[in-house]
């Protein structure tokens, strides 16, 4: 068994973390919609049609914004088939997943399902198909109080008050040869700079993404951000990151699996450096933060996937059932995330029901929480607040693709109730006793203390939905300080009450 240390210090703030880092993901894609948060036959569906057992799963997540309506969907989507009344609105061909879209959930439901969960949009504009001129009308038809052909059609569709819908992505992942409408850097750059200057004509007060590299293993990734910022750095306000992890990242070694958020890191890290290098060249002031706005583990579907008949309604697509060790690799990249919430304003998990998602939902039937669910409840939850550096001394590995790994993997938040939350996560194959210390500060008491262990290929079901969930675990004040013993592969979470 190993040994670790992990110290805090109260005065070594990394930033403050924007909510917005604990968004998620809503694409018309599989049963993320239909069947999944929408299903008016459903026995808990209420008057809109809308599951309230997976709405109250959904609340308790806290979950800031929600990106919509995509996605690959969105390169193809014409938003007008999703207003107006239901009976009227056409079923469309969606060649993104080569589905059927019958287009009853649009933005005014989104909308409306949004509300109820305690939610904003994050809306992503069609750049595909499409182009600027569809963006300005979907964000006057959105945001216009009234009085204008745009803004009275929203009027007329029964919603009176604006969406006021603030933060909008230009496009999805227009680098990627599958994007329909995939453009060069340079094509991109110019209709993503046109595009946010209309935007912002339109709302001085909103933001814009702009797509960088659809992952990191792009053939055409740096050059992709240099190009796009060079067209568009002083009008847009972030630049997007994807990246999802499978087991085939790394020849299936699985020590090396659990140890890729290091990959992830590496990512933030370069991209960030490319912002800066484009400002620098331009003599900009201004800084360029990052939207993180698709990252997951995702595998476990991919074979079944390509049994599935085509041109169906809500098939179910990239259904992955998450184990314990996918939880262990999911928390290490919130981890990371929060490590970086100096650059990283904007985060969202894709997705949010059945979609490589952390709540599963049976047509007619229950629902059970994912093993993933877990680290994105408390991290989202307890996790708002300062970003703390953590100092962490423990047992190192080296594994096929990574050397000298550090076992315990943790961020600490300083959070807005007072409280240090501490998401830990042993990712090696023994055991450490770990010791925690608060420089600044004593530990007054421990609030909570949870752990998510057990079989690294375990998950849960519908018929054993809390096989693996957090349970108690052991955690002692002493005068080394806080100590608790970490399983091999296992997470804990942990509210430490401060002493004023």
């Amino acid at each position: 068994m190993g040994k670790a240390k992990i110290g805090f210090d109260l005065q070594d703030k990394i930033g403050a973390i924007d909510d917005r880092v604990y968004g998620t993901f809503a694409e018309h894609l599989g049963r993320m919609i239909y069947n999944g948060i929408y299903e008016p036959k459903h026995p808990l569906a209420d008057k809109q049609g809308f599951r309230t057992d997976v709405l109250e799963a959904v609340k308790a997540l806290n979950i800031p914004i929600i990106r919509y309506p995509g996605g690959n969907f969105v390169s193809g989507y014409n938003w007008e088939d999703g207003v107006g009344p239901k009976k009227k609105r056409p079923k469309r061909l969606e060649l993104a997943w080569s589905a059927v879209e019958t287009n009853e959930v649009g933005i005014h439901e989104f909308a409306d399902w949004c509300e109820k969960v305690g939610t904003k949009i994050m809306m992503a504009v069609n750049l595909g198909t499409r182009g600027m001129d569809d963006a300005r009308r979907l964000m006057e038809y959105c945001n216009f109080p009234g009085g204008t052909e745009l803004s009275d059609w929203r009027i007329k569709n029964g919603r009176k008050e604006p969406f006021g819908i603030k933060l909008w992505c230009l496009g999805n992942e227009m680098d990627g040869p599958w994007q329909m409408g995939h453009k060069t850097a340079k094509e991109y750059g110019r209709v993503a700079c046109e595009t946010s200057k209309l935007l912002k004509l339109l709302d001085p007060e909103s933001e814009t993404v702009a797509c960088g590299s659809s992952n990191r293993d792009m053939c055409t990734y740096k050059q992709w951000e240099r190009e796009v910022l060079q067209e568009c750095y002083e009008v847009v306000d972030y630049l997007s990151l994807h990246q999802y992890f499978a087991p085939s990242n790394v020849d299936g070694d699985h020590r090396s699996y659990l140890t890729l958020a290091e990959n992830m890191d590496a990512f933030i890290r370069e991209v960030v450096e490319i912002c800066d290098e484009v400002g620098k060249a331009k003599g900009s002031d201004k800084k360029i933060n990052l939207s993180f706005d698709e990252w997951n583990v995702w595998y476990h579907s991919s074979e079944q996937d390509k049994q599935i008949p085509r041109w169906q309604v809500a098939p179910p697509q990239l259904e992955d059932i998450y184990n314990e060790e996918d939880a262990v690799l999911f928390a290490t990249m919130l981890n990371t995330l929060i490590s970086h919430c100096d650059r990283v304003k904007v985060a969202c998990l894709a997705q949010l029901v059945n979609v490589i998602a952390p709540i599963m939902t049976k047509p007619g039937g229950g629902m059970f929480l994912q093993t993933i669910y877990y680290p994105y409840f408390y991290a989202s939850n307890y996790g708002r607040g300062e970003a703390l550096r953590p100092d962490i001394t423990c047992t190192k590995y080296d594994c096929a693709k990574f050397k000298g790994a550090k076992a315990m993997h943790v961020s600490g938040v300083l959070n807005r109730d007072g409280e240090l939350f501490v998401m830990a996560a042993n990712r090696s194959g023994e055991a450490e006793e770990v010791t925690l210390t608060v420089k600044g500060g004593d530990v007054a008491s421990v609030i909570e203390c949870k752990r998510l262990s057990g079989d690294a290929k375990a998950g849960n079901s519908f018929e054993n939905p809390n096989n693996i969930a957090p349970v108690a675990a052991e955690c002692k004040i002493t005068e080394e300080g806080v100590t608790f013993t970490a399983p091999a592969e296992s997470v804990h979470f942990i509210r430490l009450a401060l002493k004023k």
